[in-house]
């Protein structure tokens, strides 16, 4: 049995509000995109088919999804692939989840320029894990990292989730160095190594020109309040102890966008409510709700995943490999059972179903822009 339908959809706050949303703020082309994918998503406007059953006569339109990574309905497909195609590589040891966080005072760099500073963040985060695995555990880790943009409500917050092996590869390659302990790497430490390679990394883009609206003075002003800045937080829990509980963990993660349909209680003409986190909710009028939604539109071709240290590995015979020869089998998954997809009968009647070619736009949504 499936899940209830959601009441409300994105799709149709973007058709009713998008003008008004365009006419009150400046929206980049890829966000436009998104917009457009949104409004089309699930609709004759993108193409489908018609079953229609020769018994009872019943017709059920199928329509195509936009698969854009930002909608929230083409994610849940795309997630089961993803975990599906990982459990191929996971290594059979614990993992931990760590949250790494930059201070506030580098948002609003981080939405004028977010390919440069996501980079920047992705490679110091990645460095500072590194770093600490050679010095503390003689090890390669294997991390999968995963970028997140929002808050529960759709501010602007970038931060970045990682999956870290509970030890790593040992430097001579001879055996898995494990971590006896709860804890990776000590949070505050992780904290500052955090600061450090950012400032690192913001004064080599300085350098070739990256932020051209900042003069020399007002770039100096940002570094020297970012380096007196306390809140690089580092967030970790308890480690994972079975590998498929990390796919399924970070598979919610990893596909999530900033918000789904099922998170929406009411939608009106003048505001748009849904829930937030502990039992609370958000009430923003529409136009205010797609400003934020769209905040999170990531730049044209940027990995929001990325893999790194062991989990880069792909040659075979690689480190990954290695590591795996050195660890204990893991149980094989267990296998689902298939899923007939392709009903040829009526559910209401036992009748034979055809499907029919659907033609453009029938019993479509108005679209209100198109992609600009």
């Amino acid at each position: 049995m499936g899940f209830p339908r959601p009441r409300f959809d994105i799709a149709d706050i973007v058709r009713a509000h998008r003008k008004d949303l365009e006419a009150q703020h400046r929206i980049s082309r890829p966000q436009k995109r998104v917009l457009t994918a949104i409004s089309r998503c699930r609709t004759a406007a993108l193409g489908g088919h018609l079953e229609v059953c020769t018994g009872c006569g019943r017709e059920h339109p199928l329509y195509n999804s936009c698969r854009n990574r930002h909608c929230p309905k083409c994610q849940a497909l795309a997630q089961q692939k993803w975990i599906d195609a990982r459990a191929e590589r996971i290594l059979p040891v614990r993992h931990f989840h760590q949250v790494f966080t930059p201070p506030s005072e580098l948002r609003p760099l981080a939405m004028r320029h977010p390919a440069e500073i996501y980079t920047a963040l992705f490679r110091s985060v990645r460095g500072l894990l590194f770093e600490l695995g050679h010095t503390h555990l003689k090890a390669r880790l294997g991390l999968t990292m995963v970028l997140h943009t929002w808050t529960r409500d759709l501010r602007f917050h970038p931060h970045i989730h990682v999956l870290a092996t509970a030890g790593g590869l040992a430097l001579d390659g001879q055996r898995f160095v494990h971590v006896r302990k709860d804890f990776l790497f000590h949070v505050k430490v992780m904290g500052r190594l955090l600061r450090g390679k950012m400032l690192d990394a913001l004064r080599q883009l300085h350098r070739k020109g990256a932020f051209p609206e900042l003069s020399h003075a007002a770039f100096n002003r940002l570094m020297a309040s970012l380096a007196a800045h306390k809140s690089w937080v580092v967030y970790s829990k308890a480690p994972f102890r079975r590998s498929q509980h990390v796919l399924s963990y970070l598979g919610r993660y990893t596909h999530r966008v900033g918000i789904a349909n099922s998170r929406l209680l009411d939608v009106g003409p003048g505001h748009v409510t849904f829930r937030t986190k502990h039992g609370k909710t958000a009430t923003l009028h529409p136009v205010e709700f797609l400003r934020r939604l769209i905040q999170h539109v990531l730049p044209d071709g940027f990995h929001k995943i990325r893999h790194a240290g062991l989990y880069a590995s792909a040659q075979p015979g690689g480190l990954l490999e290695r590591a795996r020869v050195l660890l204990p089998a893991s149980k094989p998954r267990k296998q689902a059972p298939p899923v007939a997809t392709d009903a040829r009968t009526c559910v209401h009647c036992g009748g034979m179903i055809l499907r029919l070619p659907l033609n453009a736009m029938a019993r479509s949504p108005p679209l209100d822009a198109a992609c600009a």
